[in-house]
């Protein structure tokens, strides 16, 4: 396969998956952006589910990712709740009605998951990991890795913790995504 044909692929399954995330905010008055926001809050841990980390992991500026969250917090989807320990910070939640938002659009990504199965979903799952992380560093972007995959995760006193941030983490937070990912094994 070339690599102009693997370009054309990748932005075709793209566009349909757009298709597919904007079929499932009609009738919700949900912008794909705002989906994809509130998915991406979904699996985001204690470090990342700040607005700042919403616009790194989607790409939008300051004012658009505020734009998008004031609209999730006045639909009830999303609340916001001030860092115990920095005032400045807030963390977005997601609310129970912005789960069973989530809820109804599963069974698209049941169905990509289906049609892309079979033996191969390894080795497709494989490069396009390898796609991304090569995307990330030519780009200077942020991984948004699971935790457990860090390089700075570890164990201390049997509980998982983080070198970089100097705190342990939740077990129940370290397989969902993190701004200050970084991967074990860096490529360069």
């Amino acid at each position: 396969m070339d690599a102009e044909r693997t370009y054309d692929l990748i932005e075709r399954i793209a566009a349909l998956l757009r298709r597919d995330t904007r079929a499932g905010g009609r009738g919700k008055d949900l912008h794909p952006v705002q989906l994809e926001a509130l998915r991406y809050l979904a699996r985001a841990n204690r470090v990342s589910d700040t607005p700042a980390a919403v616009g790194d992991y989607l790409g939008l500026t300051k004012g658009n990712v505020s734009q998008r969250v004031n609209g999730l917090v006045r639909q009830g989807l999303v609340r916001k709740q001030p860092d115990a320990a920095d005032g400045r910070v807030v963390h977005l939640a997601v609310t129970a009605a912005g789960r069973r938002a989530l809820d109804a659009l599963a069974p698209r990504r049941r169905e990509l998951t289906a049609l892309a199965g079979g033996p191969d979903l390894t080795a497709l799952e494989g490069g396009l990991t390898a796609l991304l992380h090569e995307l990330v560093r030519t780009r200077g972007a942020r991984t948004f890795g699971a935790c457990r995959t860090c390089r700075h995760h570890e164990t201390a006193g049997g509980r998982p913790y983080c070198r970089l941030l100097d705190q342990a983490i939740p077990r129940d937070e370290t397989d969902r995504l993190c701004r200050e990912h970084e991967p074990r094994t860096q490529r360069g």
